[in-house]
């Protein structure tokens, strides 16, 4: 390996806001700020979205049915057919 080329590679907390949870990574990411987790410093980087929020990677997906919009209003809203007077 050539020397001086190659970014810092070094060991990087991950927090996902949504979970409230941290992950503990080797990265190269360059952040200016740092937080301390178990008595060690580390770079901090705040996540939105991780595996330990979203449902892709968790499993907790939710089912969604495959009926059309005017069958899921029909489902719904069918019984209340008013009367008309003739």
């Amino acid at each position: 390996m050539k020397q001086g080329i190659h970014p810092d590679y070094q060991k990087v907390a991950f927090h996902d806001i949504a979970a409230d949870k941290f992950f503990i990574v080797g990265s190269t990411l360059k952040t200016n700020r740092t937080v301390e987790i178990e008595g060690i410093t580390y770079p901090y980087v705040p996540l939105d979205v991780s595996s330990e929020s979203h449902p892709f990677y968790t499993g907790k997906q939710k089912t969604i049915q495959s009926d059309g919009r005017v069958a899921q209003f029909n489902r719904r809203f069918g019984g209340l057919k008013s009367q008309k007077e003739v």
